[in-house]
């Protein structure tokens, strides 16, 4: 098959990226293939509640919030071991408009948020974090189902030691005023 010989290379291009059509979700890094695993129950059930409360907060306005799958390309004016990046983060807010087109978003939206799973976790939060943090992505939700916390990280301030929420606690937006989210509706209990 086309598409598993693409994948063999050890440099893909967006080119490539686009031409894949196997059915199965990818991210590029660096010019490098990454197969993205199904999302569990428990992930699509937390991005299911993050993405309908964060769309009732930006109906209305400039910003949009976008659940996966939906591409994030950065670094397209850089360096060019960075220029083939494409990421697909659970959800993505895009204050800019001029951004949007038909693959998504062509640079650092401003609002990313994603789910850890076990295959992914080291993936978001050491790699895809410095990457959102060198594009200009300014705020990053990583949210943990395992440990039921989230880290809001603030990628562009000058000290930006993540935020803990924890399951009682109420996960806010730093840039986003109002944008409150009760960590217990995300991670509901499962007694009763």
């Amino acid at each position: 098959m086309q598409d598993n010989l693409a994948r063999k290379k050890k440099y893909h291009t967006f080119e490539d990226y686009l031409s894949w059509d196997d059915g199965q979700r990818w991210e590029l890094v660096d010019g490098q293939a990454y197969a993205m695993a199904a999302p569990s129950p428990e992930h699509q059930r937390i991005s299911g509640i993050l993405h309908h409360r964060m769309f009732s907060y930006f109906a209305g306005k400039t910003c949009e919030v976008f659940a996966a799958p939906f591409g994030v390309r950065l670094f397209l004016d850089k360096k060019w071991h960075e220029k083939e990046a494409v990421f697909q983060p659970d959800l993505t807010v895009v204050c800019d408009p001029s951004q949007l087109d038909e693959h998504g978003c062509n640079g650092a939206p401003t609002l990313v948020v994603e789910i850890l799973s076990i295959s992914t976790s080291s993936f978001d939060c050491i790699v895809k974090l410095n990457r959102y943090k060198k594009a200009g992505v300014r705020e990053y939700w990583i949210v943990d189902p395992d440990n039921k916390i989230v880290h809001r990280c603030m990628l562009q301030e000058e000290h930006d030691e993540p935020t803990v929420f924890r399951f009682d606690d109420m996960l806010t937006s730093k840039i986003f005023p109002g944008l409150e989210i009760a960590l217990s509706d995300i991670f509901p209990t499962t007694e009763g």
